[in-house]
């Protein structure tokens, strides 16, 4: 039974058999035509506020729900966009995948989400499952060169992450890696550590590239050869992190250590290799992720790290996607800077040789 404002009454009865209320379910309540309904649901302006208010009410008190396949092929839209993304359980990429579900809801948009665990077979997969559910658009991080499936993909697509940067034909959103790099490095150096051993992510991707390509540069312009480096590869994982943390600290031997490491995954995973040794971070080992991810501010001591802008990659992303969807924006390419995030997890060694002095003075 539904009662409008102007108190009239329409009683409902469920068909016998028929599970889904119909389109003509709440034409009857309302009292309008098929046609009225689905204008006003679908939020057409030629309706006035009193029939569309009526109309809605009618549909949530039988629970009624659009059918959005027979719209997609009404309109030629799904309301859906997809986004292929290396790990999902890498924190990052959930906030990436927030960022970007948080926008689409704005726009009365679904965010199908997938991940290709770094696997080029299994994102080619998710991009075929994206072209079937016949998605309007999808966001990318590309985990190999191969423009194929991206090509045939049919619809548009924006790129995300260090690899977008191989397809400069595609419009992308990301980070600004060099800057974040240098922003980590002149930190440490204010602080005192001249020489970070530098935990690094594989070698065979481009993220791992660009970041070891602004470390060379950094060290050649400060007068320091980069061979000199300790540099430890890593997997972008708390395993990979603590293990190079114990090939370091065996390297290192006795004295201060200061670590940088290319994500905050393994940063981590160097904290707790560092407590495993029997030592203090920051009092005997000094540690900076790059990332920004959430689980830094729980660490003890907290995490310092250089935070690249997750939801606003995710975020930026979709309005680009969607905007290409419209025909609004044919192509662009977005970097966007990151931030500096300082905790406990480095110790500043100039502060400390100042106080040693005095004390000896």
């Amino acid at each position: 039974m539904v009662t409008f404002p102007q108190g009239g009454v329409v009683r409902y009865m469920k068909k016998a058999g028929n599970n889904r209320p119909t389109i003509i379910d709440v034409a009857g309540i309302a009292g309008v035509s098929k046609s009225t309904v689905a204008r006003a649901l679908s939020g057409a302006s030629n309706i006035n506020n009193e029939t569309r208010e009526k109309v809605v009410k009618a549909a949530q008190s039988i629970g009624y729900e659009r059918n959005h396949l027979a719209q997609s092929l009404r309109s030629g839209r799904s309301g859906m966009y997809g986004l292929v993304v290396p790990d999902i359980a890498n924190p990052f990429w959930a906030e990436v995948a927030r960022g970007a579900q948080d926008k689409a809801a704005q726009k009365d948009a679904s965010l199908l989400v997938f991940s290709s665990d770094w696997n080029p077979a299994r994102e080619a997969s998710h991009l075929r499952a994206l072209r079937q559910a016949r998605v309007d658009g999808a966001i990318v991080n590309p985990v190999e060169d191969n423009t194929d499936d991206l090509a045939r993909f049919g619809m548009p697509v924006v790129l995300i992450g260090s690899s977008a940067e191989r397809f400069p034909e595609l419009s992308s959103v990301g980070s600004d890696i060099a800057q974040g790099v240098r922003m980590g490095l002149n930190h440490l150096n204010s602080l005192g550590h001249m020489q970070p051993a530098i935990i690094s992510g594989p070698a065979g991707r481009l993220a791992h590239v660009r970041f070891m390509r602004v470390v060379h540069d950094y060290f050649l312009e400060h007068n320091t050869d980069p061979a000199t480096l300790l540099v430890e590869g890593g997997e972008y994982t708390v395993q990979s992190g603590q293990d190079a943390m114990h090939r370091i600290l065996k390297k290192k031997g006795d004295g201060k250590v200061c670590v940088f490491a290319a994500n905050d995954l393994m940063a981590l995973g160097a904290m707790l290799a560092t407590r495993e040794a029997g030592l203090k971070c920051p009092q005997d080992v000094s540690i900076l992720g790059f990332d920004g991810i959430p689980a830094g501010v729980f660490s003890d001591p907290g995490l310092s790290t250089v935070a690249k802008p997750a939801r606003g990659i995710g975020d930026r992303a979709m309005e680009l996607l969607s905007d290409q969807v419209d025909g609004r924006v044919s192509h662009e390419k977005i970097i966007l800077p990151c931030e500096m995030i300082t905790r406990g997890s480095l110790a500043d060694m100039v502060k400390s040789s100042n106080g040693q002095l005095m004390a000896t003075g």
